[in-house]
């Protein structure tokens, strides 16, 4: 893999990544480009313990604006993007409206493709390396920065989640906290250790292996399942057999295996709302894919692990966080777990 950094107009970070190591790009951004004022601000919320981002310089972002002003596509024609080079293969770059920056973190653009309309499940297993590697390569850089907690990367998909580039991409955060969901984790993490003597992560993973009702896809070193008490109508869990706290821990072989297990479940989402007989579903399955890695502080019973799920729950319905869900955090699932994974099963390549 070949690395190549450099700055844009207004000196955000730039990183290429590259299967050729004789790849060349253009480094050079030829725009006039002045500075965002972006000064995110982190407020704790009293009540419940939890830190809350104020970043109201966001509302002037780019949303969805039309493909020949895509800001994810290389330069290309006259047309100068986030990107200086004609042609891409991963590229990352410091997002020009962040939810984070400076004492309060970062947050970083990863491109997957130069192809608009592309999408993750598109790639080949060496592109999908790369983008391992490059998530890889941020989780070891971001996690050395002053102040940072825990390393976040996660792809949003579809007009459903709120995503507002159509582009194939996806973003890292770096949290300079642990982010309420990984602190609820290593709690109930830490309470299970005490009364089994056992890493729950370890334990979830082998119960869903004997279980095999839950099961999704196997492989020899990771095994992707549908938890027990799953939130989302469609959730799956990929799980590397051998427990690591974060992506910079995984052996060859397991990097090696993740890009053919991680497309299978992607096509498969693709798959499980087109309706019999018909060639297409209407619109590609919206879904967030979210990377779990141990933070710097009192993460060692976290488990390395990549959690996707859908709001979609059948063909033309969301999953809507009403009252329940989004007033109490208490989760109702319409999809019972072993039927989503038999579905799952079902929709195989």
């Amino acid at each position: 893999m070949k690395r190549t950094s450099t700055k844009l107009a207004d000196g955000r970070e730039l990183i290429y990544f590259d299967l050729d190591e004789s790849a060349e790009r253009d480094t050079v951004d030829r725009r006039a480009l002045e500075s965002v004022d972006s000064h995110p601000e982190l407020r704790l919320d009293l009540a419940t313990g939890d830190w809350v981002t104020i970043a109201s310089h966001r509302q002037g972002r780019v949303h969805h604006p039309p493909t020949d002003a895509c800001p994810l596509c290389p330069s290309r024609n006259g047309r100068h993007s986030e990107i200086p080079a004609a042609d891409y293969e991963v590229a990352v770059f410091e997002n020009r409206f962040p939810s984070l920056a400076g004492r309060f973190g970062r947050c970083e653009v990863v491109c997957f493709t130069p192809e608009h309309g592309a999408s993750f499940a598109d790639l080949s297993e060496d592109r999908a390396r790369l983008v391992l590697d490059a998530w890889t390569d941020r989780t070891e850089r971001l996690s050395s920065f002053a102040g940072i907690e825990q390393v976040y990367c996660f792809e949003n998909r579809g007009a459903e989640i709120g995503v507002t580039l159509a582009h194939p991409h996806g973003q890292v955060y770096a949290f300079p906290f642990v982010p309420p969901r990984t602190a609820k984790m290593i709690a109930v993490a830490g309470t299970h250790r005490a009364v089994t003597g056992a890493n729950l992560f370890e334990d979830l993973l082998a119960e869903a292996r004997a279980a095999t009702s839950r099961v999704v896809l196997a492989g020899e070193y990771w095994t992707a399942f549908v938890p027990y008490a799953a939130r989302w109508p469609y959730e799956v869990h990929l799980y590397p057999h051998r427990r690591v706290p974060d992506l910079t821990r995984l052996t060859e072989a397991e990097r090696a295996e993740f890009p053919g297990m991680y497309l299978e479940l992607l096509r498969r989402f693709d798959r499980l709302f087109r309706q019999e007989g018909e060639p297409a579903q209407p619109a590609p399955t919206p879904y967030i894919s979210a990377w779990h890695q141990a933070p710097k502080t009192g993460g060692q019973e976290l488990a390395l692990h990549l959690e996707l799920f859908t709001v979609r729950r059948s063909a033309g319905k969301l999953k809507f966080l009403a009252g329940v869900e989004s007033g109490m955090d208490s989760f109702v699932n319409d999809v019972a777990p072993e039927a989503a994974a038999a579905r799952l099963r079902e929709v195989a390549s």
